[in-house]
């Protein structure tokens, strides 16, 4: 990993770059698929996963039986963990739900809001290498909980051409019976536009590789609504003397493994800490079974070096706000007080026993999180994500009198002549 010592401000964007990739050929070729589902339906996604997977499928939706079936293929000890974790997610998550709000705003003029579950919902959930049971969990228990009527999920399967267990699992669990072997651009065309057996949805949720991303970046323009955009994953580490090397060079790994372009950030206070966590790195970089991903990954990785007694720790903060790191963990004396003047950040974790691998998978927040700095505007994944809001206005006669002069002169400065009439008409005048 490459150490900066002390970098001047003007430098602080390039540090906070991320991975650059040119889309532009996949752009195309995603498009081409989303166009021949929204014509092709069924026969369409029978074709592209012939081309693409080279497997024939006659049904994608996985039966019931396989369903009850992979139960008996996922361990004990992963069942407990499921459980564990699916109970702190939703008690987490339970705790979200927002009330009504009613305001008397003057006299006969009172104003509502409400939040709704969105009707039908559609989840991603990689497989391949790594099948994310423990995403799955992240989406459909709050979608349980706001009360989406239908949840459908795709999910590509495996090289033997059956969905991995633990994500059947999961999804009995979260009682998704809706599942599709079903994976790539295609798989979001089909939740998108609908076919002869999957309905559309309204909102689709989940993460994939770049042809999903660009597939759901697509979907929105034809009104379709997604989580949140997506790019690589990061995470950024706030040390000082306090952290612990082994902790910190785990934590940068622990990102560095997800893909070859992942990005982990180490910002720290001291040249010797700097090295020895670049050292241990490398050291537990070795015992990695994915360590080619996360090599790849560190290349795209750096050491920020603030040395001082006061300036540092400021420069610090300064810098994890500029960044907006998806993850950030602080590792520093009185990290409270450190993460109270955070201002973007998608999921802090605080102190050195708050690993970011906690909120991965069981503590409870949600691990569906905003990168590419996109956390200074965006919020991760929360139970207000699958519900939306209406609001209601009931006026009173006499509350559109004492209201009406407003609306009419606010009406005509505009030049909006038929708003200012719809008041006049009710008031007689």
């Amino acid at each position: 990993m490459e150490i900066i010592i002390n970098p001047d401000r003007e430098l602080w964007q390039r540090l906070c770059k991320r991975a650059e990739t040119d889309d532009s050929v996949i752009e195309a070729r995603v498009r081409a698929i989303l166009e021949r589902v929204r014509t092709g339906g069924d026969a369409a996604l029978a074709d592209i996963t012939r081309e693409v997977e080279g497997r024939n499928v006659s049904s994608f939706r996985v039966s019931a039986a396989e369903i009850s079936s992979a139960a008996g293929q996922v361990s004990d000890a992963v069942k407990g963990a499921v459980a564990r974790a699916a109970a702190n997610i939703r008690a987490f998550h339970q705790a979200q739900k927002p009330g009504t709000v009613e305001v008397e705003t003057m006299p006969g003029v009172r104003c509502v809001r409400r939040s709704l579950p969105i009707g039908r919902v559609g989840l991603y959930i990689p497989g391949g290498s790594a099948p994310l049971f423990s995403t799955l969990l992240m989406l459909a228990i709050p979608a349980r909980i706001a009360g989406c009527s239908d949840i459908v999920l795709c999910t590509p399967a495996g090289r033997d051409g059956k969905v991995a267990p633990a994500v059947l699992y999961a999804a009995s669990v979260c009682g998704v019976d809706k599942i599709y072997s079903l994976g790539g651009a295609q798989a979001i065309a089909a939740m998108a536009f609908g076919t002869e057996t999957i309905a559309p949805v309204s909102k689709i949720f989940g993460p994939g590789n770049r042809y999903v991303t660009k597939a759901k970046q697509l979907v929105t323009a034809l009104g379709v609504a997604i989580d949140m955009p997506a790019g690589p994953s990061e995470v950024m580490v706030l040390a000082d003397g306090s952290a612990d090397v082994r902790f910190v060079a785990s934590d940068l790994l622990s990102q560095a493994e997800h893909g070859p372009d992942s990005q982990a950030i180490l910002v720290c206070r001291s040249e010797g800490f700097a090295s020895d966590v670049a050292a241990e790195v490398n050291r537990q970089l070795a015992l990695l079974p994915r360590r080619d991903i996360a090599d790849k990954a560190l290349e795209n990785s750096r050491i920020v070096v603030f040395t001082g007694e006061t300036a540092s720790r400021a420069q610090a903060i300064d810098f994890a706000n500029t960044y907006a790191s998806e993850h950030l963990i602080i590792s520093m004396r009185e990290p409270w007080a450190v993460a109270e003047q955070i201002t973007a950040a998608g999921s802090v974790f605080i102190g050195n026993y708050s690993p970011e691998s906690a909120g991965d998978y069981a503590s409870g927040t949600n691990h569906t999180l905003p990168t590419m700095g996109l956390a200074r505007a965006w919020s991760g994944i929360g139970l207000d994500s699958f519900m939306h809001s209406i609001t209601y206005q009931e006026l009173t006669r006499e509350g559109l009198e004492s209201l009406g002069d407003t609306i009419t002169t606010m009406a005509e400065a505009e030049g909006l002549d038929a708003h200012a009439a719809a008041v006049k008409y009710r008031l007689g005048k």
